[in-house]
């Protein structure tokens, strides 16, 4: 056994070396890879050792850049002056006398005063950790920095305070930009700690923008619901915090913009329950909040109120929005004579009965020709009680005024003072009856006694003979807009002055001819200097409208009707002056249209209801009744101690009176003894509540003037087709910024 034990031994050992010798083999291949993994991994630290110490001094230069930048940014020692200042400033055409003041309608009050609810909802809808955190959002400061280096669109995120501290310091304009955003923080946190979360939140509610022009959350409680800030609950609350995200969209909604702001009115209750102001009982019975009706910005009575409503308009017009107005500080010098409106108001009720119904209306306006600037209008009784302007908005049936345009268009295109043309009563076209006040006959009739006569059938007749696109166009190149005119310019009564025009119209039309056939369009502001003190002066630039021998032709013939004809109400007796008067079918629009060199009027009246102006005293109305007397009144003052200036004689014209064959103008001198016939009825007036633009009214189907209703239909235009000479521009002033209105 032992001598088998010890041939065993040696076997079991000598296997021994074997096992080891497998067992060593993973050893040597782990000592292989790290062998090899070594001089890899170290690259890596190197680069993660360079990284780190890398990253280590940008912290520490941003640390310092840090330091530096809030050093050097301290807190304004002024706040802005729109913070708390008046805004804009309207002034009369001579820049120093103030018509009146359109400011930041704000109401500052103590936090005190503004109940919880509203405060809360402001802080959920704008930044619901207001009162913990430093001032600054980092989340929206990186995502506006971000969009900034992108090229992006500045993204929001600002806090309370940051809104706050842009609004209210100096120092921080409303541009857009980096520097801009890294001040705003700067600040904001050194207000964060040196101020009191309460004082940032009241500044803040009394200086942000709600719309409807109100400034605060006072003027906005007043603005949007006509109560007492105090007296808001948690539906109104949630509106003036829903509304601050846009103002301008939110502040009188409609369709979709009401869809949305109620959307987002809802966002904001559902934040007041998550910032636990509100439980989800409270949330759940609020109701959307009724609105009261926008009130104009302009709480300005008497002309007052028409002068900056219009200077409002036109302001839109130059590119200035609601916000720039109210905001913005501007200094608007307008064109108005302070001293020609008070007599354009006085000349209206000097003239006009005591007894005038209140439903007959009157417009005046009055335009300096060189310029194009209006200097004076009447615009209504009282802005208060209507904003309807008569003088600017109403549009109404221009009449035999209108016949000064087709004069124009003869003398422009070949004919003469001396041509002669139709004036027997009446005349068939088609099927269209035309004829002449009380049927008179006057034969044939040079344009002189056609116009001083105010002869419908023989300008009916002219408009056939020269083309009543070319009549169009002489009212287009006069400052008549071409969309008041497409419509009607194929019925041959277009030159009785169908279409409907404004009083401003007018006056700066028949302006062109006191200007030698220069346009300048109308306009009511001079210039406009911002907050900066930057002024943009604004002009009219001239064009070419007619021949300077066209003009002194047809303003002989318009003075012959001032002098002996329909017209002979408006005479001064002191200078030259030439105008046509205008009635409208059944007296529903009188007109009296004229000028002298330096100064043109245009005064109509009319009904809301489209009935006939109808007077105490004076029954149905002409244009040489009441509009010729109010034109002379104003008139007379206006050029009170101004020049005489003298009008350019005919180009060759020897004045023959009444023909043999021609009636007394005995019939006339109650008015213009037009009765233009117009084509179709007149527009029916909007009430003051209907939106500022008269609908055109539907196809013409009165065809004389005396209630027949036959269709004459469309009447071809017979003339040469060939388009007159474009206008020629006036070289500008190169001192003046030229605006096309």
């Amino acid at each position: 056994m032992r001598s088998g034990e010890e041939d065993g031994a040696p076997g079991q050992e000598a296997a021994e070396p074997a096992v080891a010798q497998e067992a060593g083999e993973p050893t040597a291949v782990l000592e292989a890879v790290e062998s090899t993994a070594e001089p890899t991994a170290k690259p890596r630290r190197r680069l993660l050792r360079r990284v780190l110490i890398a990253g280590g001094i940008g912290i520490a230069g941003l640390i310092a850049m840090f330091g530096v930048v809030w050093a050097m940014t301290p807190i304004p020692d002024t706040t802005q002056a729109l913070a708390t200042a008046q805004g804009s400033l309207f002034y009369y055409r001579d820049g120093k006398t103030v018509l009146a003041t359109q400011g930041v309608n704000r109401k500052n009050v103590p936090l005190s005063k503004v109940p919880a609810v509203v405060k809360d909802a402001v802080i959920a809808a704008e930044n619901r950790t207001f009162y913990q955190d430093t001032g600054v959002s980092l989340t929206g400061t990186a995502r506006a920095m971000w969009s900034t280096f992108t090229g992006q669109q500045i993204q929001g995120g600002s806090t309370i305070t940051q809104q706050m501290v842009r609004n209210y310091y100096s120092g921080l304009s409303q541009e857009r930009s980096v520097i801009r955003k890294l001040k705003e923080i700067m600040i904001s946190l050194k207000v964060d700690r040196s101020k009191s979360k309460d004082w940032v939140l009241e500044q803040y509610l009394n200086t942000i923008y709600f719309g409807r022009g109100a400034h605060g959350v006072q003027a906005a409680s007043l603005a949007y619901f006509n109560k007492d800030v105090s007296k808001l609950g948690a539906a109104e609350g949630a509106y003036l915090a829903a509304v601050i995200q846009q103002p301008t969209r939110f502040a009188d909604p409609k369709g979709a913009d009401l869809a949305a702001v109620k959307a987002r009115w809802q966002a904001v209750v559902s934040g007041m329950t998550e910032t636990k102001a509100l439980t989800s009982a409270q949330a759940a019975g609020l109701v959307f909040p009724t609105l009261v009706k926008q009130k104009s910005p302009l709480s300005l009575g008497g002309q007052k109120g028409y002068m900056l409503a219009q200077v409002r308009a036109e302001l839109n017009r130059l590119g200035y929005s609601d916000e720039d107005i109210n905001q913005g500080g501007l200094k608007v010098t307008t064109t108005f004579d302070r001293k020609l409106m008070g007599l354009a108001e006085e000349a209206v009720k000097a003239v006009l009965p005591a007894d005038t119904p209140k439903k007959v209306r009157t417009g005046l306006a009055a335009v300096d020709p060189a310029t194009g600037e209006v200097v004076a209008f009447y615009g209504g009784r009282d802005y208060n009680a209507t904003e309807w302007n008569n003088a600017f908005d109403a549009k109404v049936q221009a009449g035999s005024t209108f016949k000064a345009y087709a004069l124009a268009a003869a003398l422009e295109n070949g004919f003469d003072l001396w041509t002669r043309v139709d004036g027997n009563s009446p005349m068939h076209i088609a099927s269209a009856t035309i004829p002449n006040s009380g049927d008179a006959s006057y034969g044939s009739v040079d344009l002189v006694q056609a116009t001083r006569s105010s002869v419908n059938t023989a300008f009916v007749d002219l408009g056939q003979k020269v083309g009543l696109a070319k009549v169009a166009r002489a009212a287009e190149a006069a400052g008549i807009p071409a969309d008041q005119l497409t419509q009607h310019q194929a019925a041959p009564t277009f030159p009785l002055g169908v279409a409907s025009v404004s009083a401003v119209q007018q006056a700066s039309a028949y302006g062109t001819f006191a200007a030698d056939g220069i346009h300048h369009d109308a306009h009511v502001i001079r210039s406009i200097t911002d907050v900066r003190g930057h002024t943009r002066q604004i002009t009219a630039p001239g064009k070419r409208a007619f021949s300077a021998e066209t003009t002194a032709d047809t303003t002989f013939a318009l003075e012959q009707v001032v002098q002996g004809g329909t017209g002979t109400a408006a005479r001064l007796y002191d200078r030259p002056a030439a105008g046509k008067t205008g009635t409208t079918d059944e007296s529903a629009a009188v007109w009296f249209t004229g000028y002298v060199p330096q100064l043109s009027v245009a005064v109509d009246m009319f009904r809301d209801d489209n009935k006939a102006v109808t007077v105490p005293g004076y029954g149905a109305l002409y244009g040489g009744t009441l509009p010729a007397q109010i034109w002379k009144y104003f008139m007379s003052a206006a050029m009170d101690g101004k020049p005489v200036e003298e009008f350019p004689p005919p180009t060759d014209y020897q004045t023959m009176w009444d023909s043999p064959n021609s009636p007394s103008d005995q019939n006339n001198q109650n008015g213009d003894g037009d009765n233009s016939t117009p084509w179709d009825s007149p527009s029916p007036f909007p009430t003051a509540t209907d939106t500022p633009e008269m609908p055109d009214s539907p196809p013409p189907t009165e065809g004389d003037g005396q209630g027949n209703q036959d269709n004459p239909g469309n009447v071809s235009d017979t003339a040469n087709p060939d388009p007159p000479t474009p206008a020629e521009p006036v070289a500008p002033d190169p001192t003046t910024t030229e605006v096309n209105f």
